[in-house]
């Protein structure tokens, strides 16, 4: 929103430097979120640039050439990144770990600090741990250079406590009006997966407990969303299992996501590193029941037998009993299911998250007043 805010200050320009949507993941999506919330925010004026701006027309064939496109890509982020820089108050820089964490928020802190502008870096990760027991010998004191560190999770609090940082959780939000939410009085075997076909979401597993379920309920339904490294070895081991009604649907845009949530039952997801999915948000506040492996911060979203089931990483086995659970006990996934979307409205909503992101803004820029 641009225009005075009340009381006549100047309206807080803040700048979000991240992956757009095409580089699909959760990331992305958060950072299309935020830029929507953050401009019908009163007195914030919002911009975005892109970590993977879109190139001219003959420059788009070296974005073909592994490596090259990095470079090609990255000469044109940092290019525009000084002028945008100029303009802003704030800079919200996102954050992978490992050579992300280098190409991406580095530039903008370093710069953001030089012109003399306050800057967060939001990190997500659930691989933080690794990243720091590995790379923080140099990561933490670009860290360090932030003015505050941002991460969407308490999981993510405690992990960079252990190496000495501070951090604030502000929580991952989701759009609640495009959620379609349906009571599911009677659970039909219709199951659903969407996390990116990579090895740390450890999607074999999900696929071991289908197979489980399918031994027992044969008309069972499997539909796995995503796309990744390992979405042919996936294939052929759904074959290999001599699996059926099992549907790779590749990469869903977010406003398409719904009707896949809608048409599902039960969601499934088994990584064995994470830290504040999207998707379980997203799951939640359609009314699905959740199955989940313990991995990261997950247990700060899902508690065991309250708002979901959890079960040990890559324990296939425990999720396919959960999974039958639910629908041999239809009360028990309504109970969880009517505690879980109270809390998605509760905690993961715009109205509850976006006075933090005013606040953290707000504070960094010394102003005082209410947020709103």
């Amino acid at each position: 929103m641009s225009g005075d805010s009340l009381g006549g200050e100047k309206p807080i320009r803040v700048l979000l430097v991240g992956p757009s949507l095409e580089i699909l993941g959760g990331q992305a999506v958060q950072a299309r979120r935020l830029l929507t919330g953050l401009s019908e925010t009163e007195g914030v004026e919002v911009s975005f640039l892109p970590v993977n701006p879109r190139l001219p027309w003959p420059l788009q064939l070296l974005r073909r050439i592994k490596y090259v496109r990095t470079v090609v890509t990255s000469i044109a982020y940092l290019g525009s990144l000084p002028p945008r820089l100029l303009r802003t108050d704030v800079v919200v820089a996102f954050s992978a770990g490992y050579w992300s964490f280098l190409l991406a928020p580095v530039p903008a802190i370093l710069l953001g600090r030089l012109l003399g502008r306050r800057v967060i870096l939001y990190y997500h990760t659930g691989e933080a741990e690794d990243h720091l027991r590995r790379h923080g010998w140099f990561a933490k004191p670009l860290m360090r250079l932030a003015h505050r560190v941002v991460v969407p999770s308490d999981f993510l609090v405690e992990v960079f406590a252990r190496y000495g940082l501070v951090s604030i959780s502000v929580a991952n939000f989701i759009e609640i009006n495009t959620m379609p939410f349906r009571e599911r009085t009677i659970l039909a075997p219709r199951f659903l997966s969407n996390r990116n076909l990579e090895e740390l979401y450890n999607v074999p597993c999900t696929l071991r407990a289908f197979a489980a379920i399918q031994k027992e309920l044969p008309n069972a339904v499997l539909i796995v969303a995503g796309s990744g490294s390992q979405e042919q070895m996936l294939r052929r081991m759904v074959k290999s299992l001599g699996l059926d009604n099992v549907s790779f649907v590749g990469s869903v845009p977010p406003e398409q996501m719904g009707s896949l949530y809608d048409a599902a039952d039960i969601y499934l997801n088994s990584p064995n590193i994470d830290n504040m999915p999207l998707s379980i948000i997203e799951a939640l506040a359609c009314g699905l029941p959740v199955v989940s492996t313990d991995a990261g911060g997950i247990p700060f979203v899902i508690r065991n037998e309250v708002n979901g089931l959890l079960v040990e990483r890559n324990d296939d086995v425990g999720m396919a009993a959960a999974a039958l659970r639910l629908l041999r006990e239809p009360d028990l996934a309504t109970c969880l299911t009517t505690t879980a979307r109270a809390e998605v409205v509760e905690r993961y909503s715009w109205e509850a998250v976006g006075p933090q992101w005013h606040r953290v803004c707000r504070d960094l820029l010394g102003l005082t007043g209410p947020t709103r």
